[in-house]
This record gives C-alpha cells, structure tokens and sequence, in this order.
C-alpha cells in the first residue's frame, strides 16, 4: 500500500503553494511548519522571506492566509505577532487520515525512496573472554538501528566483528596443547554458555599465570603465535576450538537479550586476514602510506597527540606485524566492494573515535570512501553505577553482564507477580513476562538515553511502573489490549465526522507523526528519537483515557467506536515502535 502522507506534510503542501503565489521569487521556500502549543501547528518562515524580499511580513503573511483554502484540511488559520502562522486542522481530516494508516499493515509508514545498503557493525565480544556491562550498549543500540533502518526499506548487513586474533592466542594455544582436556564438555548433550564460560576462564587464568611464570612456556608460546599467523594446520585447528567454545558462550548472552546472532554474520578480525597484506601495498602504492622507522605510517596534520606532534595510523609495524588499523581497513575494502554497502555504520565506544576518525580518513584517501559511500561511527558513552562513575563490583571489578541480565529478569518477574493476580496470569505467564519486562527495562534504559551520552545503570529505577520506563511503555499497550477485550461487541471504528476532545486530538496528532519520526531516527541514526516518541504516546494516551470514557461509563455508540479506533491504533503503534526497539509487548500484564 502507498505512504500515507501526514498531515504536517499536507499543511506544508498547502502553506508552500500559497506563499509561491504570494511571493513567485520564494518558490520551493520551506515555511518551516512545527507543532505549536497555541495551535495545531506554527509557521515560521515567512519572516525571513520578507526580510529577503524587503517585504513586510504582517501583509505578507496576510497575504499568504487568504490564498489558504479553509475546510478539508486547515479549519483555521490566523496571523499572530510578525507574521507567524497559526494553523488548526479539521478534526476530520485527522480522524480520516488515522484511518487510512489503521487500514496499512505499516501503518502508512513510508519507505526510503533513497534506501541502499548498510553495514552495521555492532556487538563485538572478545573470544575466550567474558562478555561485560561494556559490551552491552554495542548489542542494544546496534540490533535497534537494524530494525529502524530495515523498516524504513534499506538492505542491512549486521557484522560481528569478534576479537578472534592476535598474540593473546599464541599463549591459550600452547596451552591447550599441553592440557588437551581442559576444554572437553561435561557430556555429549548441548553444552550451556556457562560452561563453556566457565572452561574458557578456567584455562586463560591457567595460561596466563604459567605465561607470567615460567620462562620456558613463554618462548614456546610466542612461537606458536608464528605457527598461527603462518597458518600452521594444527595450531588453527586448536584456535577455532577457542572461536567455537566462545560462541557458544556468546550466543547464549544474546539469547538472553532477545537477540538474533546468525552465524554468517559472525566475521570477526581474522575474517580479514588474506586482505592485510594486499591493503598494505595498495596504500603504500598509491602514496597515502609512507615507511617510517619500518613501519608503515598515516600522517594526518590535524591530529595530534598529547605532545602536540602529529599522531601517525600505524597499518604494519616494523616487525611486520599487522594493528587494528590494518584489519579495520581491509574490512572497509570488503564491506565496499564484496557486500556493496552504501553507507557503513560502526557502533563503538565512543573512546575509539580518535582511531575510527584517522581509519575513516585514510579509506577516503585511498578512495574506498567516497561521497556515495559514507562511513559512521555511532559513538556511545560509557555505563554508569547509581554513583555516576563506571559501573564496576564492589571488588571493583567490572560487571559480568550474564549477572546484570538475571538480575533485571528477577527484579521484573517480582513486579509482574505483583499484580498477576489481577489480571489472571498463570505462572508460565509470570515467568515469560517477566523476562520481557526484564530485557526491556535494560535495553529501554539504553536507548532511551542519546548513545553519545554516559547514563546510569539503576535497576530500581528501570523496572519502575511509573517514569520515563519500558515497563511503563508495556503496561499501557497491555491496558488498551484488556480495555479493547472488555468492549465486548463493540468495535473499533473511525468517524471523521465527529467533533473531537483536545485530548483525543492531542493523541490523533501525535499519531500521524509515527511515519516523520521513523524517517528521522533512521537518517540520524537515533534510536532514543523512537524511545521519546513512544513515551510521549503512552502519555498523551493516559490522558485521552483519563478524561474520555472509553467502556464506562459507556458512550454514544459511534463516539466509542472512535475512541476504541484511536486505542487500538495507538496499541499497534506501541507495539510496532517497541519491536523497533528490540522489545517485546506482552498482550496481558
């Protein structure tokens, strides 16, 4: 079905036109139409046009209004101060174009007309080590961009660029080698991710104290480093046995956080190891590389380091070796010219944006990055104890994130029993919701903060029923799925010919902005716009309930008909901006 366009747009259409009949040498100006609290919607961009054109606004303005036809669309339109418009809809025109969106299983969203392909590059853990409280706004922001650009029609790629290489593995290895057993399972039946947590921990602390012990091992280790990076055929085979026994442990956290980790997108930092030397030469070759003191230099003059001399990207250093540089790079070349990305976004720690900026700067120079193919870092801050410093034990050892999620589980099945009797659930009910309620209130709290923002991490706060919360969120969709079961026989039906009550215009309105705020979010790449937005939904619809009687006391026949069609579409947009989210909207809570 086509987009349906919102009402703000179709206003716009109508000022625009006026104001080029108004003003010919201001066609195609932009009015700069915006939600008003003295009317529906204000605009703004007739002042500096008549600046331009040596106008006075008031007459222009005025000008512009009687070009305006009343009636369908505009109920009323009025010059206030310089030259601002003030402009109310008709409360039919928000009422049919609700319901045309009600009538699209996108609810009338539109697709990208520019849409092309994206490379998100999100949720990257470490093998054989645990994954942290750090590595959760990575997972969390990442899979909701997926979602938000998907919907919108472009062809998403995720990538999990996992930390699977590098001179720590020369020493897990040797070991390995020595002690064969020390990662057999238990039993033959499906191994859990604690375990396999648990063997790996068990076997790096191991090696790490014999690494830092004992002399011998350490000489046997750095060579089986060059055995690795030679390829040797047995010492991969004991490196993927580190890769595999990590997955599992991974793919059991992202089960956890309601994930979905294929393994095709798994393509960590040796999936890029047959390119390192090619991308070596091709910059050297082409002079955006240069030898310095053998190794192989990116000079930028605008980036400095702390002794204020230029800070170089090391691609390979002198003893040959390959950085992050060198893989981060042969990675841009891959997801450019094997997976055709248009747009590649990188979300990372915002600490790395020095190094992403100096990667980002050297794959233009080389051309890998162009004006058609642009490269993002989705930068985010850092997790934050109830302290407001970074969230560590009381040890003061970093969070395991595994902990925090049960926790959250926990603390949400308790608020869920809570009120379960109320609404009848059984315990299987109670169990499911409240691993719902869980996960949600810790991706809520995530992403209802800007990513570039540190935010606190307070599971009080977070599996709170009242507040800026994902729980908050869920309730209101379950309570307008039990205020639409308790209608009974009646249904949900539009009636654009009735006269509306401010709060019920107040919801049709922020309605129609569903399909402008997803278009927004998904340029910006801002998952916390969709988060706002779906608070001030569950809001404004608290208040449409308070004051307009939905079931009792029961109202005229077609005046319930259109409060329970505007219930039901605000249940769908609910649930359709929450799944956005990655979180779940349980029917009954």
């Amino acid at each position: 079905m086509a987009s349906v366009p919102s009402l703000a747009s179709s206003v716009n259409q109508r000022v625009a036109d006026a104001l080029a009949s108004a003003l010919p040498e201001a066609g195609g100006a932009d009015p700069l139409l915006r939600r008003s609290d003295r009317a529906d919607f204000q605009a703004n961009g007739i002042l500096a046009l008549a600046k331009k054109a040596k106008a006075n606004p008031r007459e222009l303005a005025t000008t512009v209004v009687e070009g305006i036809p009343t009636g369908d669309l505009i109920k009323e339109i009025e010059v206030s101060g310089p030259g601002f418009l003030n402009i109310t809809v008709a409360d039919g025109a928000i009422i049919s174009t609700l319901a045309v969106r009600a009538a699209d299983d996108r609810l009338g969203v539109p697709l990208n007309a520019s849409a092309g392909t994206t490379v998100i590059d999100y949720a990257q853990p470490n093998v054989a080590k645990e994954m942290h409280v750090g590595h959760l706004r990575s997972a969390v922001i990442g899979a909701a961009m997926v979602e938000i650009l998907e919907f919108t029609g472009e062809k998403v790629i995720r990538r999990h660029h996992i930390g699977d290489w590098g001179t720590q593995f020369g020493m897990l290895i040797q070991y390995l080698l020595e002690h064969p057993h020390e990662l057999d399972h238990k039993s033959d039946s499906e191994v859990s991710g604690e375990e396999a947590m648990s063997n790996l921990n068990r076997l790096y602390k191991a090696s790490r104290a014999l690494f830092d012990s004992d002399e011998e091992f350490k000489t046997r280790a750095r060579a089986r480093v060059v055995d690795l990076q030679a390829g040797e055929p047995e010492t991969l085979a004991l490196w993927q046995r580190f890769v595999d026994e990590s997955k599992i442990y991974f793919y059991s956290v992202f089960n956890k956080l309601d994930m979905d980790i294929q393994d095709p997108d798994v393509v960590g930092e040796s999936g890029y190891n047959d390119m390192l030397v090619e991308t070596c030469k091709l910059l050297e070759e082409s002079g955006v590389a240069v030898r310095s003191n053998g190794a192989l230099c990116v000079f930028f003059e605008d980036i400095k380091g702390p002794d204020g001399n230029p800070t170089p990207l090391i691609v390979q250093k002198s003893d040959g070796g390959f950085g992050y540089a060198a893989t981060d790079l042969s990675a841009i070349r891959d997801r450019v010219t094997n997976l055709g990305a248009t747009e590649l976004i990188y979300v990372v720690d915002a600490r790395q944006s020095l190094h992403f900026k100096m990667v980002f700067e050297t794959a233009r120079r080389a051309g890998w990055l162009n004006d058609d193919v642009k490269a993002v870092q989705l930068a985010f801050g850092t997790v934050l104890g109830k302290d407001g410093k970074p969230f560590k034990t009381r040890e003061g050892e970093t969070v395991r994130l595994v902990d925090l999620l049960d926790e959250a589980v926990e603390r949400a099945t308790a608020v869920v029993r809570e009120k379960a009797e109320k609404v009848g659930l059984t315990e299987a009910e109670i169990v499911e919701n409240g691993q719902y309620v869980g996960i949600g209130a810790v991706k809520y709290a995530d992403l209802s903060t800007s990513a570039s923002r540190d935010y606190k991490f307070d599971l009080d706060q977070m599996v709170s029923l009242n507040g800026d919360t994902s729980v908050y969120l869920q309730y209101a969709y379950a309570r307008i799925r039990s205020i639409l079961r308790r209608a009974g026989d009646r249904k949900p039906v539009a009636h654009p010919e009735l006269e509306l009550a401010p709060a019920e215009r107040a919801l049709g309105l922020h309605l129609d902005g569903f399909g402008e705020l997803i278009a927004e979010a998904a340029a910006e790449h801002a998952p916390h716009k969709v988060a706002a937005y779906l608070y001030q939904l569950s809001s404004l619809f608290t208040t449409f309930y308070t004051e307009c009687p939905v079931v009792k006391p029961e109202p005229e026949l077609v005046v319930g008909e259109n409060r329970l069609f505007l219930c039901e579409l605000t249940a769908r947009t609910l649930s359709k901006g929450m799944s956005l989210l990655g979180i779940r909207t349980p029917e009954k809570l």
